[in-house]
């Protein structure tokens, strides 16, 4: 009997790709998007990992529509509560995307399915602080080791993809309050900046010695947050924009440490 060959490299359906482009023409209505950097030509198809940062209801949308001018088609690891929308969810499934189901039995499935993703060749593109981020000067926060355990176990390049301004579009809340939002921004018209920064430097870190899954989550924050002062430096310390439905919570505030020496 033959031995099955290698399944053939996953391929983002035509749906996402539809919904890519009409996710550009949605920002356009209601903002102007500026993307900077880039990823390597080479790793646009996978396998690859987006790590970037969450400040807003809309940020998918928002980075469907930054990838789509890179060329990159990403599978959204995404809270299991959008699939449960009836055609919401059934878009997902459809484009590939994975659910994740934070708090439960099932959530270290996604994980594993994530792994099996990048591995086949995907781009995965995942929030490594798990929330959209309640610092009080919305910088990352400290992250949740996921993004970190999935770059570990697939070895695939992580990329930090900073954003700033989608925070302006829809508040805290949405969908509450979501059309109002667009249409006040539709009217200001906020610059929506997106940087997709170089890559971490993960290689050195060894799986199996305890603690390499940290120091990855830390590299990973740290990489966002140097991203991120780029697109806002006349924002140092608090955003302009401030949203009074947004919640504060310091108690994940993110501080860079020096790592003690890797074991040899």
């Amino acid at each position: 009997m033959d031995t099955p060959g290698p399944l053939p490299p996953w391929r983002p359906p035509r749906l996402w790709r539809l919904l890519q482009v009409l996710a550009r023409g949605l920002v356009a209505a209601v903002a102007r998007l500026s993307v900077t950097g880039d990823v390597p030509p080479g790793l646009r198809d996978g396998p690859l990992i987006l790590a970037a940062n969450h400040i807003s209801p809309v940020d998918p949308i928002v980075l469907a529509a930054a990838c789509r001018t890179r060329r990159v088609a990403p599978r959204i690891m995404a809270t299991g509560g959008l699939f449960r929308t009836p055609v919401v969810g059934a878009a997902m499934r459809a484009c590939g995307h994975i659910r994740v189901d934070r708090r439960t039995a099932t959530a270290a499935r996604a994980l594993s399915e994530a792994v099996a993703a990048v591995t086949a060749g995907s781009v995965v593109l995942v929030y490594p602080e798990g929330r959209i981020g309640l610092d009080p000067g919305m910088w990352p926060e400290r992250g949740r080791t996921g993004a970190a355990r999935l770059a570990l176990a697939s070895r695939a390049t992580v990329i930090p993809v900073a954003q700033w301004g989608s925070h302006e579009l829809a508040p805290y809340g949405a969908p509450r309050g979501l059309l109002r939002g667009l249409a006040r921004a539709g009217r200001r018209r906020p610059t929506v900046r997106v940087h997709f920064g170089p890559p971490v430097e993960l290689a050195d870190l060894d799986p199996a010695v305890p603690g390499a899954a940290l120091r990855a989550t830390g590299r990973i924050i740290d990489a966002l947050t140097d991203a991120l002062a780029g697109l806002r430096p006349d924002e140092p310390d608090r955003p302009r924009h401030v949203d009074p439905s947004r919640p504060v919570d310091a108690s994940r505030a993110h501080r860079r440490r020096t790592e003690p020496p890797v074991p040899s």
